[in-house]
């Protein structure tokens, strides 16, 4: 007899994606060896915070990576916001090596308040996460996003009015060379807690999750349900279905601004006005979305009323004086051309 059909999806989606990563490998980058011998086995690292979504990923991991030759680690992040965190983050650091799971470590991170709560707590554990890949030498780091935080991803995307790209959710791949992997976007929540409980594998809720002060939460525990409720079941596939729509659209519009932006430089490389109120307005806010990003504006700062207002010193020029953006930079028009800099 099988596993349970919901470990049997975890486990399913992630021996796809530890697939797709031994195939990313390119033999011929690697050092010369002797014909007897083995290139290195890759490590792999789930990223767990111990609620279930990443101790059923953790387990899943466990269990697929020793058949492809794959080593298996695991990293917690200690975020020091509730009491008693870090000794949450040895319990869980315990549970992923009875797993199996080597090297495992917990990374205690200082919260900061830029951006908020939240965002400064996601920046805090990027950067760990990031710092134990080099320090391992790891290929990669699972993250246990389901595809209801993809829903719930889209949605605030929506609220902030910041266009397709936002709507695009999370990908599936990310971060510098791909290291974070997504295995879980098309498996809904409980998918994974049913994995837990069959496997009789310990949780922990985060009770930040179910407090109402934090934007995510009441989404979840209110907007959400408010939604089904009033539009029927299935919203939380259609919003994911529609991030996966967005991401592709959003790619292309993306390629076309890397390849237009060479076109409306000077040979000073100043950004020209008049040629940059030739391209079609979603094309154009992209260059200057990244024109702004390149001057030290905080991506996850900068708006679409942001880009909107420095878009009119182009289509809406009536002498204008300088926009200011987040992270201190300034943009402002002079002398037919763009200029985008630190104030």
């Amino acid at each position: 007899m099988g596993p349970h059909p919901a470990v049997a999806a975890i486990r399913l989606a992630v021996r796809r994606v530890l697939h797709d990563i031994l195939n990313e490998q390119n033999p011929s980058r690697s050092a010369p060896r002797a014909p007897h011998e083995r290139p290195p086995a890759p490590l792999v690292l789930v990223a767990c915070s111990g609620g279930a979504d990443s101790m059923a990923l953790a387990s899943a991991l466990a269990f697929e990576a020793p058949k492809l030759g794959i080593r298996a680690g695991g990293i917690t992040v200690d975020h020091g916001l509730q009491a008693g965190s870090d000794q949450r983050a040895a319990e869980v650091v315990q549970r992923l090596r009875r797993l199996g799971l080597d090297p495992v470590e917990s990374v205690a991170v200082t919260v900061g308040r830029a951006g908020g709560p939240e965002a400064a707590a996601r920046d805090a554990r990027y950067a760990a996460l990031d710092a134990a890949v080099e320090r391992h030498g790891a290929r990669a780091v699972l993250l246990g996003h389901t595809r209801d935080d993809q829903a719930e991803t889209v949605l605030l995307g929506l609220a902030r009015g910041s266009g397709i790209r936002s709507l695009a959710g999370m990908a599936a791949v990310s971060g510098a060379g791909g290291r974070y992997r997504r295995p879980f976007l098309h498996i809904d929540r409980q998918t994974a807690r049913t994995a837990c409980m069959v496997q009789s594998l310990p949780v922990w809720d985060d009770p930040h999750n179910a407090d109402p002060a934090y934007t995510r939460s009441r989404l979840r525990h209110e907007g959400l349900p408010a939604l089904e409720k009033a539009l029927g079941k299935g919203v939380v596939e259609a919003l994911a279905r529609t991030a996966r729509l967005s991401r592709d659209d959003a790619d292309a519009l993306d390629a076309w601004a890397s390849q237009a932006e060479a076109t409306v430089r000077d040979e000073a490389g100043r950004l020209e006005c008049a040629k940059l109120h030739e391209l079609p307005p979603a094309v154009r806010r992209r260059i200057l979305r990244r024109a702004a990003i390149d001057a030290g504006a905080p991506a996850g700062s900068l708006f679409a009323r942001h880009i909107e207002e420095v878009d009119r010193l182009i289509t809406g020029w009536r002498g204008q004086g300088t926009i200011n953006l987040p992270g201190r930079v300034v943009a402002q028009r002079q002398g037919g051309r763009l200029v985008i800099r630190q104030g």
